[in-house]
């Protein structure tokens, strides 16, 4: 069945909601900026290489795009969701790795993150993008490998950030010290289980997409071709 010209009226919900998140994930990473020069505590070359404020800004970018192409279109893009469910998989990653691995370890002497972009970064944006993913109309099914996309930006980050730390001894998160308590076994250990997870909450979305598409009769349900 062909689809309509115009986009659905819960199309342009979506659209708003997906602003409103994007203002408010900015106003987060705004206010994190704003504090720690009042501070004195702000190094941008260490603050924009956490991979959860550099998700963040990408989540951002896609918020506003996704809201752009819900509000003028009836489907998203091929290339969009490919980058939508990458996006997807490193918020929800650095929620959890927060979460289990990093929220009660000691603040930086001399400095505590301020509470609520904290939390909204890494938990309740990560939370209101999963129910963008599972419950928005308008997304395309693609190939299941199309997943494997979703490991090229934490490769590359992950690349430099080794780098970067055996030049500098600054490392953004601890586990990933090789002169740490683990050892250069502990970071591999981590890097690998981070990246099979991101893996497969990028194969998931996808997975949840083809699912969903074959229910709705409105949209063609044969999945497009897009290799990995």
């Amino acid at each position: 069945m062909t689809l309509p010209e115009t986009p659905a009226s819960s199309r342009r919900v979506i659209a708003l909601l997906r602003a409103a998140l994007a203002l408010v994930v900015l106003a987060a990473v705004a206010y994190q900026i704003i504090d720690r020069v009042r501070h004195n505590f702000f190094a941008p070359g260490e603050y924009f290489a956490y991979f959860t404020i550099q998700s963040m800004l990408m989540c951002v970018v896609v918020l506003a795009v996704g809201g752009h192409l819900a509000w003028r279109t009836t489907r998203d893009t091929k290339l969009f969701t490919i980058v939508r469910v990458s996006v997807l998989s490193y918020a929800v990653i650095a929620c959890a790795v927060y979460n289990v691995l990093l929220r009660d370890l000691p603040s930086v002497p001399g400095y505590a993150w301020p509470v609520w972009p904290n939390e909204v970064l890494h938990v309740w944006a990560p939370i209101l993008l999963v129910l963008d993913w599972a419950l928005s109309p308008g997304r395309r099914a693609l190939r299941l490998r199309a997943s494997l996309w979703a490991l090229l930006y934490p490769v590359a980050w992950l690349v430099f950030t080794m780098v970067r730390g055996a030049i500098t001894g600054w490392w953004p998160y601890p586990f990933l010290n090789p002169n740490g308590v683990n050892g250069i076994m502990g970071v591999i250990v981590y890097v690998v289980g981070i990246a099979l997870v991101i893996w497969l909450i990028a194969f998931l979305g996808l997975l949840l997409a083809k699912i969903r598409t074959r229910q709705l009769p409105s949209v063609v349900s044969t999945p497009d071709k897009v290799s990995a």
